[in-house]
């Protein structure tokens, strides 16, 4: 009876052993983005033909789909729809058009529509505090949500880039009025942010990053909200999102910052951590967005 009780319990321990790592595996592959669509997060500055290319091919833009851009980051939002459309004229596409709100206009249901089923949304450059002032009220945040759950690419450069994700670089300083490019300092409580669009809410997203040496900010806002990673992209670069990955394309690199162990140290204000993991990423690298 003794020995028929040990072979019993070696069994069960056996099977119990191998159902825990497929259990183990199907949690560490749980998918956090179910959008159908597509990311095209561009870091500021020239957009080369390789760019432009590819969302064109991504938004199926030269097989019947159509695209949309909204300029309303820019100070100067008509040359930022002429500019941005010319790119896409010159590669053949004239099946994309601009659509600029006004601060305080309530776009039309024809409008709010034609954002949902557009094949590419292309936020523009300029200032992503004024983009989401604008849109703040309407319905076009939902829109654009739902155009890319459905299986749109959605589009940004610079400004047009920062919005893409669910907590957002401002660019403003609490602790010093004086608008500075790079950042002074890594300390705490000085980072301006607001709520974005909230495509991306795993990373958060800085631009013309290797360009302007945006790395004080980017670390300062990595080890302030330790679950986000952070993603430097350089001029003329970009990352495609798709699901929980994403891939570098263009002429330069990609900065990730990962908090590794959500360490937060404050020294009086200044900020540390001892365990950031700092990775330079080319084109063609392939990451996941899920730390």
């Amino acid at each position: 009876m003794k020995q028929l009780s040990f072979i019993l319990f070696c069994t069960l321990s056996f099977l119990f052993s191998c159902n825990q790592p497929q259990q183990n595996e199907e949690i560490q592959n749980e998918i956090i983005n179910t959008a159908k669509g597509q990311l095209f997060i561009i870091g500021g500055g020239k957009r080369p033909p390789i760019l432009v290319n590819k969302i064109i091919e991504l938004a199926n833009l030269k097989r019947g789909g159509y695209g949309i851009i909204l300029p309303m980051s820019s100070s100067e939002p008509d040359s930022a729809i002429y500019y941005s459309k010319l790119q896409f004229t010159e590669a053949g596409i004239t099946n994309i058009t601009g659509m600029n709100i006004k601060k305080g206009e309530l776009p039309t249901r024809a409008q709010i529509d034609s954002l949902s089923n557009a094949s590419l949304i292309y936020i523009s450059g300029g200032d992503q505090n004024k983009f989401m002032d604008i849109i703040a009220g309407t319905d076009i945040r939902k829109a654009i949500k739902t155009a890319y759950t459905n299986g749109s690419v959605i589009a940004g450069t610079s400004a047009g880039a920062a919005v893409m994700s669910e907590v957002i670089i401002t660019g403003d300083e609490r602790n010093y009025p004086d608008y500075d490019n790079t950042l002074r300092s890594i300390e705490g409580n000085n980072i301006i942010t607001a709520e974005g669009l909230g495509l991306l809410t795993t990373a958060i997203v800085d631009q013309h990053f290797i360009k302007r040496a945006r790395y004080n900010r980017l670390f300062s806002v990595c080890i302030e909200y330790p679950q986000l990673m952070g993603l430097g992209i350089d001029e003329s670069t970009a990352i495609i999102v798709k699901g929980d990955s994403a891939e570098v394309i263009g002429l330069s690199q990609v900065i990730r910052v990962i908090n590794k162990d959500n360490e937060l140290h404050k020294n009086n204000h200044l900020l540390g951590a001892k365990n950031l993991q700092v990775s330079v990423l080319l084109p063609g690298d392939k990451f996941s967005l899920v730390n």
